[in-house]
This record gives structure tokens, C-alpha cells and sequence, in this order.
């Protein structure tokens, strides 16, 4: 449940990076006008308001696990269909959409197979999803479990915990759950921050796994982890810029 917290909070962790990503992926996954789209997992909707704009009030429809983070959708992207669901069990009838995409949400799925599955099923032509590069160039997460490591070598490091974030993964997952046509990339983005406090602040209010584990830990290991990230960003004095790498795959059903 470490994504039942407000929107703003996911904002300020990874939403801040969602806009520019969604941007990227809905380029790859070949986006055209007059599609009918599905946003699965839309969290607190950077992609569902990205493919609202591409494609004009009426023709996206979003679903969430998280009551908060639907909620958040519908506010903000009130031209968008919002509903709360799981991509495990998608309430919609085999080819309801001309194209199916997800946003960091495969591993975060109970069922990732199962998942993509449910996908292709309500896709027409094509589905396409993203992932972070955890191991390497998603740089705010990656100083995060760098600092955590060196505090502590059996801290859940995303890059090992989570299954579809190396390069080709997330292609050879669509591969096994029987899409064609499959490609697969690097969506390269960033986001500035207005200094370590700015970066800091979503980690001790528990969002995702890395503030799940920042809140596991007393107020005291919480300050040599925030010194030991800064370390790791290359102690900036101010204001600074991260990049961001995530993984792709498109396919056609």
C-alpha cells in the first residue's frame, strides 16, 4: 500500500518526472488521432492527461488500484474516463481500445504476465508500457539505494527486487505473453529540483518502496541515509537537474 499516500507526495518522488515521460512513450507506442486509448495504473494521471490532449475529451479511459490516486485522476483530468481497477482483472470487453499503454506500473503488478495479458485482450492494435531503469540511469532512485547500500548491504534494492527493469526484459515479457511485432528502447527524461530538501521531502512520508523503507528506519538512520544520498547526487549545493532512463516495449496484438 505504499502508493496510498496523496497525489502531491507522488509528485514530488517520480510524478514529477511523468509529463515529459509520457510525452516519450506515447511517441514510440505510435499514438494517432482518432484512437481510443486505456491508461492502466494512471496513478494520479501524467499519461491519462497526456493522451487526453493528444486525443480529445472522449476517447481515454483510465484505471487505478489506488482510491486516492483515481480520485486525483478524475480531478485533474476531468475530459477522461476514471475508474478503479486492477490491470489483473480489466473490466472493458476484447478489443475495446485501439491502443492499451501503462506507465511504471508492470512491476508493480500482482501478475505481470497476467497483466500484459489483460492488455493485449482489450487492445485492437497495439499495447505499450515503460518501466525505470533502476540499476542504472533512473539517477533519483539509483543515489537513493546507492546511500541505502552503503548504510546497510541488505537494504531492497529496486534494481534487484524488481523483475522487469534491465534492458530487454520488458520486450521478452511482452514476446512471452504473445504479442508481435515487439520493439523495445530507452525513453531518456529529467527533472529539476530546487535543492537536497526538495528532493528529500516525499522519501519520510513513505512513497513507493524506496520511502517504505526510508520510514522503516529511527529518525536517526533517516538523517545518515539523507547525508549518504546527498554523497551520492555529488553533495549539491543548490539547485540541481537529474536524468532519468526507462525501458519500453510496444507490441501488436
Amino acid at each position: 500500500m505504499s502508493f496510498e499516500v496523496s497525489p502531491e507526495l507522488y509528485d514530488l518522488l517520480v510524478g514529477r518526472y511523468g509529463a515529459r515521460l509520457a510525452a516519450e512513450l506515447i511517441g514510440a507506442a505510435g499514438v494517432a488521432a482518432g484512437d481510443r486509448a486505456l491508461d492502466v495504473g494512471c496513478g494520479p494521471g501524467a499519461l491519462t492527461r497526456a493522451l487526453v490532449e493528444a486525443l480529445g475529451s472522449g476517447c481515454v479511459t483510465a484505471i487505478e488500484p489506488s482510491q486516492s490516486f483515481a480520485a486525483a485522476c478524475a480531478e485533474r483530468v476531468p475530459d477522461a474516463e476514471v475508474l478503479v481497477g486492477s490491470a489483473e482483472e480489466l473490466p472493458f470487453e476484447d478489443g475495446s481500445f485501439d491502443i492499451v499503454l501503462s506507465q511504471l506500473v508492470i512491476n508493480f503488478m500482482a501478475d505481470a504476465a497476467q497483466g500484459v495479458g489483460e492488455m493485449a485482450r482489450v487492445a485492437r492494435r497495439t499495447v505499450a508500457s515503460c518501466v525505470w531503469d533502476y540499476g542504472g540511469s533512473m539517477t533519483a532512485l539509483r543515489a537513493f539505494w546507492d546511500g541505502a547500500l552503503e548504510l546497510d548491504p541488505t537494504a531492497p534494492d529496486e534494481a534487484l527486487t524488481m523483475r522487469h527493469c534491465r534492458e530487454g526484459e520488458l520486450g521478452d515479457l511482452f514476446d512471452r505473453c504473445g504479442l508481435r511485432e515487439v520493439e523495445f528502447g530507452s525513453l531518456l527524461v529529467e527533472a529539476h529540483y530546487a535543492g537536497m530538501d526538495d528532493y528529500w521531502a516525499p522519501f519520510p512520508h513513505g512513497v513507493g518502496p524506496s520511502g517504505a523503507y526510508c520510514t522503516s528506519l529511527p529518525p536517526e538512520r533517516q538523517a545518515e541515509l539523507r547525508e549518504a544520498v546527498h554523497r551520492r547526487l555529488g553533495s549539491p549545493p543548490g539547485p540541481f537537474t537529474l536524468a532519468a532512463r526507462a525501458w519500453y516495449a510496444t507490441g501488436t496484438v
